[in-house]
């Protein structure tokens, strides 16, 4: 793993910081003051991806980083959010008002913000940059990805076994490749486990649209119309869209949604369907983001690529209700042999 050797002096006024911020017309917290880079304090920026902090699901848990590391180590933080429609350029220009106003490490949460990092870090070779969910080959960049398939792969185990009928539901925030590894994941798990069963599979967007990570409402209506077709086990791979998928599966009794990246029947926004959510396949964004919170303010920076796999819990099921108590043995079993390579988990459909 590539080391960068130290965090050297930089600074910029806060004004301008906040005009860049402004200029994007997104929405930022924290504070913005401080010196530059290499001040001693440590200042951690975060870009989130659609949906931000709140979203209930992935850009919470890269959240839950950031609060660790500002309690744990002292950090000073701000907080900037992508916004639905917005260009590359945009993302280029935020991530790079955090790295000129002396934010270091930077984090960019989601795949989406890869080639604008990229672009940022040769600018800044001085200043860490973190990217979850995509790797990106700088030598100033820590890549944090998970195996999604593998967390996936133990919720289809689990959805195959409570179906009724064997109907079951899978919804992907965007039809991209990273999502589609949760796909392919809990499709074949589901097979494996109930050969007889289906998998209806629905993206609420595509390509450069990223309005399906962000729409509660086109996921409570992708999940109504799989729910009036019989289907009663609902997988939402969708952010903050899976919180209308939620709200739709709790409505009709004897059904079953599957949260993704936080524990959603803990989140105070949802925990009123909780006795409907049977689980939630978590990534534990939160360990990537405060080790390389760590790595900087010990002097010696994490790059390259850090994986997070089933084997080191970096993807896990949630256990809150306890509806996963009755066939815990079984999910067991199957997490055993992913790890010991006897099941091999696909990435792609």
């Amino acid at each position: 793993m590539r080391r960068v050797s130290k965090i050297a002096a930089a600074s910029i006024a806060t004004a301008a910081l906040a005009f860049t911020a402004t200029a994007c017309g997104e929405s930022s917290t924290g504070s913005s003051t401080g010196s530059g880079e290499g001040g001693g304090k440590l200042k951690i920026g975060m870009a989130y991806d659609v949906g931000g902090r709140g979203d209930n699901s992935f850009n919470d848990s890269a959240a839950r980083g950031l609060d660790k590391a500002k309690k744990d180590l002292g950090a000073e933080t701000k907080e900037l959010t992508a916004k639905t429609g917005e260009t590359p350029a945009d993302r280029e220009q935020r991530l790079a008002s955090l790295a000129e106003g002396g934010f270091n490490p930077v984090v960019a949460v989601g795949y989406a913000y890869q080639d604008a990092l990229v672009k940022v870090a040769k600018k800044h070779p001085k200043v860490t940059f973190g990217l979850v969910d995509s790797v990106a080959d700088a030598k100033n960049i820590n890549s944090i990805v998970f195996t999604e398939e593998q967390g996936s792969y133990l919720a289809g185990v689990a959805a195959a076994t409570k179906s009724k009928d064997g109907k079951i539901g899978f919804i992907g925030g965007v039809d991209i490749p990273l999502i589609k590894k949760f796909a392919a994941g809990f499709q074949q798990g589901v097979k494996d486990t109930k050969p007889s069963a289906s998998v209806a599979i629905q993206y609420l967007s595509s390509g450069s649209d990223m309005s399906g990570f962000g729409s509660p409402d086109k996921g409570k209506a992708a999940a109504k119309g799989m729910l009036d077709k019989g289907t009663d086990v609902i997988f939402a791979a969708a952010g903050g869209s899976g919180a209308g998928a939620i709200e739709a599966v709790a409505g009709v009794k004897g059904s079953w949604a599957i949260g993704v990246d936080s524990d959603q029947a803990q989140d105070p926004s949802l925990s009123k369907y909780k006795d409907s959510i049977l689980t939630s396949v978590v990534k534990n964004v939160d360990a990537g983001v405060f080790e390389l919170a760590k790595s900087v303010k010990d002097g010696k920076p994490k790059t390259g690529t850090s994986t997070f796999s089933l084997a080191e819990n970096g993807v896990t099921l949630t256990t809150t209700g306890d509806h996963l108590k009755d066939i815990q043995g079984k999910l067991d079993e199957a997490k055993k042999k992913i790890v010991d390579g006897t099941i091999k988990v696909k990435s792609t459909l």
